[in-house]
């Protein structure tokens, strides 16, 4: 098993995010590794939890990466959480995303959460992927 990939596979990731026009004309750059300090914009994106799984064979080292890309938003209702929520699994379902490290095998959406969160209004939905990745190192 390697987690080597990883940095490589969110990089990859993060920069189809930003450059797809679905999901900027929603959010801008509002997306982020850490949320910062201070004011947030009303519908952000943040880049979340992941496990990876050992998924070697004899023909080399893999992992399969499950990881979360989660929208908040103070917006009134889900329905601008899940547009953006739509921009990003249209982005990145079946994407064929060049890493600095390893191959990006595929890329599947897994499910997703929707919810409330803490007592003000903020909406949440959890996007969940699974990434699988070999190592060619």
């Amino acid at each position: 098993m390697s987690y080597a990939v990883s940095k490589a596979l969110q990089v990859a990731i993060y920069q189809r995010l930003q450059g797809d026009a679905g999901v900027t004309s929603l959010i801008g750059a509002a997306i982020f590794d850490e949320v910062p300090a201070g004011v947030l914009p009303e519908t952000y994106v943040s880049l979340g939890a992941e496990t990876v799984l050992d998924r070697s064979d004899k023909s080399g080292s893999g992992a399969e990466h499950r990881l979360t890309i989660s929208i908040l938003s103070e917006a009134a209702g889900f329905a601008d959480a899940k547009a953006v929520a739509v921009a990003i699994s249209d982005a990145l379902e079946g994407a064929d995303l060049t890493l600095t490290r390893g191959r990006l095998v595929y890329l599947k959406f897994d499910r997703a959460t929707a919810r409330r969160e803490g007592t003000a209004n903020t909406r949440r939905i959890d996007l969940r992927f699974r990434a699988r990745v070999e190592d060619n190192i």
